[in-house]
C-alpha cells in the first residue's frame, strides 16, 4: 500500500497540516471505516499504523486477530514513541 495514495484517498492531500479540524477528523473516520473493512492484512496493518500516528488506532487486542500482527503493531508503537521522545 502506497502511504502517499492512503493520504490523499483519506485527507485528499499528503500535507496533513494544511487540513482544517473537520477535514481531519472525516479522513480519520474514513480511514477507520477502511480499516473495518479491509481484507488484506497487510494494507490493514498500514492503516492502523497511519490510524496510530494521528491517535486514532483501535486497541491492538481488538485490531488484530492474529498475534503476529499484535507483536508487529506493538513493535511499531515502541517505535514511533521512541522516535517521538527523541
Amino acid at each position: 500500500m502506497d502511504f502517499d495514495q492512503l493520504l490523499l484517498s483519506a485527507f485528499g492531500t499528503v500535507d496533513l497540516s494544511t487540513l482544517p479540524h473537520d477535514q481531519l477528523f472525516a479522513g480519520v473516520e474514513k480511514l477507520r471505516a477502511q480499516f473495518d473493512e479491509e481484507a488484506d492484512t497487510e494494507a490493514g496493518f498500514a492503516i492502523w499504523c497511519l490510524l496510530y500516528m494521528l491517535g486514532a488506532a483501535p486497541d491492538v487486542d481488538e485490531a488484530f486477530d492474529d498475534p503476529a500482527d499484535r507483536a508487529a503493531a506493538r513493535d511499531f508503537m515502541v517505535t514511533i514513541d521512541q522516535d517521538e521522545d527523541d
